[in-house]
């Protein structure tokens, strides 16, 4: 989420990370791993890391805030029960290597950070651009690297582009507490004669609905979600341009958790393993791989 995804809060609803697969979705992705991805490793439990998490958590699990309106990275699927995507299939990949149950808990986007801060979750797992300002309350352990795209009506009626001043005069739609809405704009307005008219929305259904019904002239929204939103539009919605303002998603953790190093190692476990390369590949996402995973990376 762009420079990326909201920033953000939370609601309700506790869900166990049951299955990992909407045989319904996503209609246009791979379901076998890439290249560089062990074929057949299933993943699996680690028992040097697994020693290492506390035992307070194995005893209760891990609660993982999400914002489940991101698709593909964390929605519901037809059972409008189950989470699935590539965010939540990481989430359970995570769990397995760390021995752990992981349950998902859906939570407004600008509520997670406070949920975190307050110990209502132990992380926050949702689109977070690793920024600085974010890296002041929570930390941040990287898995996915991501920008931010111009989402139109089809056909681009209004010529828009994601540079310049093409957004100024314009209604904009972005999800609250997103880079794109607290950061991304604001910054564009200051070169602008005509004001942009922004339109905020508690999640990416709302930017999407705004676009196609009209009331907006475009959204802006992180790459891999804009363009999963053009492809599943049925030619409603395409992305304008190339993204821009590239940077990784990170895992937001608690100040000095103990589950941070825990968490690159795992991340370290499944790349080796391959299954972290297959994860991204089931959801086309293989482009935002990142080499190496790290702690507090904001420049």
């Amino acid at each position: 989420m762009s420079a990326l995804r909201p920033l953000v809060l939370l609601g309700s609803a506790t869900l166990l990370l049951a299955g990992c697969a909407d045989p319904s979705q996503p209609a246009d992705a791979s379901t076998s791993p890439s290249s560089g991805a062990s074929a057949a490793a299933p993943i699996a439990k680690n028992a040097a890391l697994a020693a290492k998490v506390p035992a307070a958590l194995k005893a209760s699990g891990i609660k993982i805030a999400s914002d489940v309106s991101y698709p593909p990275m964390d929605f519901f699927a037809a059972d409008n029960q189950t989470v699935v995507g590539a965010e939540a299939d990481l989430d359970k990949a995570l769990g397995t290597v760390l021995g752990v149950k992981v349950t998902i808990v859906n939570v407004p986007f600008d509520s997670i950070l406070p949920g975190l801060q307050s110990g209502k979750y132990q992380l926050g797992v949702s689109s977070f651009t690793d920024t600085a300002e974010r890296e002041k309350v929570v930390d941040f352990v990287t898995y996915f690297d991501a920008g931010t795209s111009l989402l139109v009506p089809a056909g681009n009626p209004k010529g828009l582009k994601p540079g310049g001043d093409s957004l100024c005069g314009r209604a904009v739609a972005v999800a609250k507490g997103s880079t794109q809405a607290l950061v991304d704009l604001p910054a564009r307005a200051k070169s602008c004669k005509t004001p942009i008219k922004v339109s905020t929305f508690p999640d990416g259904t709302g930017v999407n609905l705004a676009v196609t019904s009209g009331r907006a002239d475009a959204a802006l929204a992180d790459s891999p979600v804009a363009a999963y939103a053009a492809k599943q539009s049925g030619g409603k919605l395409e992305v304008a341009g190339d993204s821009y303002g590239n940077a990784p998603f990170g895992i937001a953790v608690p100040k000095n958790s103990e589950l941070t190093g825990l968490l690159k190692s795992a991340l370290e476990d499944l790349k080796a393993s391959g299954g972290y390369q297959q994860v991204l590949a089931k959801w086309g996402l293989q482009s935002g791989a990142l080499d190496t995973f790290e702690i507090n990376a904001a420049s």
